[in-house]
């Protein structure tokens, strides 16, 4: 009850109200994972800032009626054109983790896609959503542990498997190894002594932590004879897992589902993707988490959606804190936007509950922002209703 009441509409209005109950919520090296960005954090801050940058031209002294928010993403419709990115280490910020976030997805109407880099197993995501879900495949642990995860990606019914590109390495977020990021997950107890004050300042989420386990395995990264892996940090689950153009042809003959490739900046990268087979691609520079310095996703969406020109389906993710930026990356050519940090605040900051209400405010106001734009659904929004710098 009381945190239902903390989550009312009144006390949480926007996506910035879940960021601060999150940041007070969980320790200071579990919040600056999730809020953290690359190396100087320019991507980081220029993701949401060039959504500032952009601005309305809306249609006056028009009555909106009934207001259609509806899409379709790879056939699937969804009730307003935003779905859940894949967020590694859900579990980390809340015990439901994974679970909890597919879960309030499929009630919202939308979909949920599910990170390698996760701790529940995927079966039991599959199962705890109504709604529909995709995988997000890293090459973790090797091609026959990655096949192994394809095949048990099919049987628990997830529609479309994910393909990042942008990760030959993990970039430097710089504010993990000053809170002792990979020594609270891999080392000694003696390397997690200096961490621990700050630790048993969040005693609720400490409390759960414990009692969930403490660091969970990577349940869908199972090596023969070994089980799941054991959870580490980015920089090494990632190493020596490179994606290139040549594994997503043999990802193909395993998969006979639609494949996304995520991690699209420039035109030439989209042709490739559609050249490789991809059914959809997202726009997108990993949340400002890879290369520091390059362009800003919604500025990359025009250069992208021109390059494939209608033949595959374009998502874009990065810097989407309100409804009005995903109305502006749709008035950009964006079939749907991908949303990771606006949902894991919640997700951290109240479970299941804070990612409801995450999807409450952005897709109320995503229809809000059609109806002072003077425009009745989502598939009737163009350029025409952007000022763009």
């Amino acid at each position: 009850m009381r945190m239902t009441r903390r989550l009312k509409p009144s006390r949480v209005v926007n996506i910035a109200d879940l960021r601060q109950i999150a940041q007070r919520r969980v320790p200071k090296a579990v919040f600056d994972y999730l809020d953290g960005g690359a190396e100087a954090e320019v991507t980081l801050r220029e993701n949401c800032r060039a959504f500032e940058a952009i601005t309305f031209r809306p249609r006056h002294a028009i009555a909106v009626g009934e207001c259609d928010l509806r899409t379709r993403v790879l056939g699937t419709e969804i009730s307003f054109p935003a779905m859940l990115a894949p967020v590694g280490y859900s579990r980390l910020m809340h015990p439901g983790g994974e679970i909890a976030a597919a879960r309030a997805a499929g009630e919202a109407g939308t979909g949920y896609t599910l990170s390698t880099i996760s701790g529940h197993k995927m079966e039991d995501v599959k199962a705890g959503t109504k709604g529909f879900a995709w995988y997000q495949l890293y090459l973790v642990g090797g091609r026959e542990v990655a096949e192994g995860a394809i095949e048990r990606a099919r049987k628990a019914g997830f529609s479309a498997l994910v393909i990042t590109i942008d990760t030959p390495v993990a970039g430097m977020r710089e504010r993990d190894p000053r809170n002792g990021m990979s020594e609270l997950m891999t080392g000694s107890v003696f390397a997690k002594l200096p961490f621990l004050p700050e630790l048993c300042t969040h005693p609720g989420w400490l409390t759960s932590f414990l009692l969930d386990g403490g660091v969970p395995k990577l349940e869908n990264v199972v090596v023969p004879g070994q089980g799941g892996m054991p959870m580490t940090d980015v920089g090494t689950a990632l190493r020596r897992s490179v994606v290139t153009w040549e594994d997503i042809r043999w990802i193909r003959k395993s998969w006979t589902g639609p494949i996304v490739i995520k991690g699209i900046l420039t035109g030439d990268d989209a042709r490739r993707a559609v050249d490789e087979g991809a059914a959809a691609i997202s726009v997108s520079n990993h949340g400002g988490r890879q290369l520091d310095g390059v362009a800003a996703s919604i500025r990359a969406l025009p250069e992208v959606v021109a390059a494939v020109n209608g033949r595959v389906e374009v998502l874009m993710d990065g810097g989407v804190r309100r409804g009005s930026d995903i109305v502006k990356a749709i008035c950009l050519g964006a079939r749907a936007v991908l949303i990771g940090r606006a949902y894991a605040y919640g997700l951290a900051a109240a479970g299941h509950a804070g990612v409801t209400r995450a999807l409450e405010i952005l897709r109320e106001d995503v229809e809000r922002t059609l109806r002072l734009l003077g425009c009745a659904s989502v598939g009737q929004l163009d350029a025409s209703y952007l000022q763009c710098p």
